[in-house]
């Protein structure tokens, strides 16, 4: 084989790095690809420590240009938003099966919390369905709430102090990458799924049942429905269709017109308020709709003492918790990240995971349970026009204010409101267009929203979000095990080499096999790796022999290759073997760094030789080609086409 190396590009052969300067560089990929603090590496010390401190702390970044504009728009917002937070909190927290107070205490604490240390603009904190079922429904399967409310509440706390934790941790290692592998058809699955028990348990509250199930699937729900069917109040289930019906005009009138957005906002306050009025004056208790009851005034208690860390029980909120924790999480980033780019805007979800955590934290020792960025909250937020992170403390103050003045009016609020505004707000979580999306688009996204749909709906919530996840899992591993090749041709017209089935007219090298491996190289896909060239090799010369032609050279375009391990190095090795066998001689072509590098530390280039290894396409086929075995028409058909 001879070339001209004065035509030819150099190949780089330095010195393979050390391995602590590629650990360096992998953790910094990894737990830093953002380079957070690449504006301040030049600058002083006393720059550096303020910067900092801003990027740690956001509120010391945008509190000292706050001014009387931008709190104009916050105020607004956050009284918007705290109109929303009484009913919400109220109701999610019978939800989760835990006293109402706790609800709005949860509205007051975490919101103080996020606006030092979130990063979003847009995001309104509170308590959401999905979790505060998803909790409701692990604990009770150690502790009764009806049976030991106290114990039942102590491990709430507890649960919402692992969430805290696990957030923080997460957000504190960067590793905020666990979250992705919600994906979002698992999560449109998953909130779907919970959409439809949510809706179906709040047939209790519509229908003025006192006895009811703990488990949290379909069959089970509608079963305690009608087993308890001589329960049924009709005045209950009136009433609230009537405000079902009101929310859900409401809700109409919204997506009609978006400027009318204030409409849906104070609905639920409406029908909270319409609802005390209705219960206070008609005396609804006689009438078989169940009212909230006492409600005490006065601001957070401390629950650092009811924290529950007993060996019997801290499995099951160590368990609801880390799971909370991630969905809380994913919900949360993925909301504060979709409103953040209607506006250009970036937020940085480690520091949303820490802020998150530390909410969660601070309030479970505070009387608090789970919150995070729920998704009706916060477009309330957004159409309201916020402006910074202060539409928070602004909400904040205003639940200080209920409790410590108007907690006791709502104690008259008939569950069945509350019913009816969880089952509004459930049924706009059931998004029929994106699962219709996905059919069209991607029938395994489709199969991963439909495990968590279904296995939410009819199984349990925990193991519903697993098996979506696993099929997430297994799809990625396919992606891995059985990465793509092919082969390449020249497009004569425009010099370049690309895939021959999506551009028909290029033509392959006659005497090369040219292809392109597409995905780093490991344990896990070596073998499929080594057969699938073998495979392209047996098709080229079957299709090619009988043209008279050989296949010379085997050149194996490695651009795409990120990363190679040992095993993958030893079937690199194995190949160019398998095909010596077959007299075809194996060239590299364009390794990267990380693949060169091993290739070297593992002396493999040697048996490889650095003369079968070529910066591009053009390169190996100028130095390879004069040894071509094939006719001298075939050369001169060569030279034609290169």
């Amino acid at each position: 084989m001879t070339s001209s190396p004065q035509s030819l590009h150099r190949v780089n052969y330095a010195a393979p790095r050390s391995f602590g300067t590629l650990l360096k560089a992998n953790l910094k990929e990894t737990l830093f690809p953002d380079d957070p603090f690449h504006e301040i590496k030049n600058e002083p010390i006393s720059r550096r420590f303020l910067k900092g401190a801003q990027y740690f702390v956001p509120i010391f970044e945008w509190l000292p240009k706050y001014n009387f504009k931008l709190l104009k728009y916050d105020l607004l917002a956050g009284i918007t938003i705290a109109s929303l937070a009484i009913p919400q909190g109220i109701s999610y927290a019978k939800l989760a099966n835990i006293p109402p107070i706790i609800g709005l205490y949860s509205s007051f604490v975490p919101p103080l919390i996020y606006a030092v240390f979130g990063s979003s603009k847009h995001l309104a904190v509170g308590t959401v369905a999905a979790c505060s079922l998803l909790i409701a429904a692990i604990i009770e399967g150690k502790v009764n709430a009806s049976d030991n409310m106290p114990l039942y509440l102590s491990l709430v706390f507890t649960a919402t102090l692992f969430s805290g934790l696990v957030q923080t941790a997460l957000g504190l290692l960067r590793l905020g990458i666990l979250v992705d592998f919600l994906s979002h058809s698992t999560i449109t699955g998953f909130m779907g799924g919970t959409a439809i028990i949510i809706c179906l348990q709040q047939l209790k509250g519509m229908l003025g049942l006192k006895h009811f199930t703990t488990h949290t699937d379909v069959v089970s729900v509608l079963r305690a429905i009608f087993h308890n069917r001589k329960e049924w109040k009709w005045e209950s289930a009136v009433v609230g269709i009537i405000f079902l019906t009101f929310l859900q005009f409401t809700r109409f009138v919204k997506n009609k017109k978006p400027k009318l957005f204030w409409v849906s906002a104070i609905a639920p306050m409406v029908t909270v308020i319409v609802g005390c009025l209705f219960a206070y004056f008609a005396h609804a208790e006689k009438h078989g709709i169940q009212i909230v009851g006492h409600l005490s005034k006065g601001i957070n208690p401390s629950s650092i003492h009811l924290l529950n860390f007993d060996p019997k029980y801290i499995s099951a909120p160590i368990k609801a918790g880390v799971i909370a924790a991630m969905i809380s999480l994913a919900e949360g980033i993925a909301i504060g990240r979709s409103f953040a780019i209607i506006r250009n805007e970036q937020i940085d979800g480690n520091k949303e995971m820490i802020a998150i955590g530390l909410m969660n934290i601070f309030g479970s020792f505070t009387s608090c349970y789970l919150t995070t960025g729920p998704f009706s909250k916060t477009a309330v937020n957004f159409n309201a026009g916020c402006k910074t992170a202060m539409s928070n403390v602004v909400m904040s103050i205003c639940m200080m204010l209920t409790l410590l003045f108007l907690a006791p009016l709502f104690s008259y609020t008939p569950l069945v409101s509350l019913s009816a505004i969880i089952m509004s707000a459930m049924l706009g979580l059931i998004d029929y267009d994106k699962a219709y999306h996905l059919f069209k688009t991607d029938k395994f996204d489709f199969c991963i929203c439909m495990a968590a749909f279904f296995g939410v709906s009819f199984i349990s919530m925990d193991i519903g979000l697993m098996l979506s996840v696993g099929l997430a899992l297994i799809r990625a591993l396919l992606y891995i095990a059985r990465p793509a090749t092919c082969k390449l041709g020249l497009i004569s017209e425009t010099g370049l080499y690309r895939d021959v089935e999506q551009y028909p007219d290029a033509n392959g090298i006659a005497g090369f096999l040219i292809l392109k491996l597409g995905s780093p190289i490991y344990f896990a896909n070596c073998n499929y790796v080594r057969e699938r060239i073998l495979r392209w090799i047996r098709d080229e010369r079957s299709h090619t022999i009988s043209k008279g032609n050989e296949i010379e050279f085997l050149l194996l375009e490695l651009g795409g290759i990120t990363s190679i391990d040992i095993t993958g190095v030893e079937t690199l090795l194995e190949i160019r073997r398998c095909v010596q066998a077959k007299g075809i001689k194996m060239i590299l072509v364009n390794p990267r760094l990380g693949v060169l590098e091993k290739l070297m530390v593992t002396e493999s280039i040697d048996t490889i030789t650095k003369e079968s290894v070529f910066l591009t396409i053009e390169d190996a086929i100028d130095a390879c080609r004069f040894s071509l075995k094939c006719s001298d028409h075939i050369k001169t058909e060569n030279l034609a086409i290169v």
